[in-house]
């Protein structure tokens, strides 16, 4: 948006060249704490490991329906996809393993019996 030759700012510029470009404090920190997780192996390999359990159930369908059998019911927390500008995703993505990891882990057990029954 803060682009100085195509983006919000430059348009309003060209408008009115008296006008003040205020950049956002809770946007700038957003982006701060993005960068600051892309710098920091051990977060790059903690958010990398929610993401691939993610991405691990959501590119099936049958997964995805063991993984909400092993939920407890009526939870309102699934698995989420990370974003890469939004740093209150990463705390979306995290709370769903966090609070409960045991149903999780009990739906990889149940994958992991069932493509062993496959391939027999």
């Amino acid at each position: 948006m803060k682009g100085q030759y195509q983006g919000v700012q430059s348009r309003l510029l060209k408008e009115n060249s008296k006008a003040l470009y205020m950049p956002c404090a809770c946007h700038s920190l957003n982006l701060t704490l993005c960068d600051m997780a892309k710098s920091c192996k051990q977060d790059i390999t903690f958010f990398g490991i929610i993401q691939q359990i993610y991405v691990f159930f959501s590119r099936s369908t049958k997964r995805w329906k063991i993984l909400l059998d092993n939920l407890p019911k009526g939870t309102k927390l699934t698995l989420k996809p990370l974003s890469n500008t939004r740093w209150e995703s990463r705390i979306k993505s995290v709370q769903p393993i966090r609070y409960q990891t045991i149903h999780v882990r009990s739906a990889l057990k149940e994958l992991e019996e069932t493509s062993i029954l496959m391939t027999q």
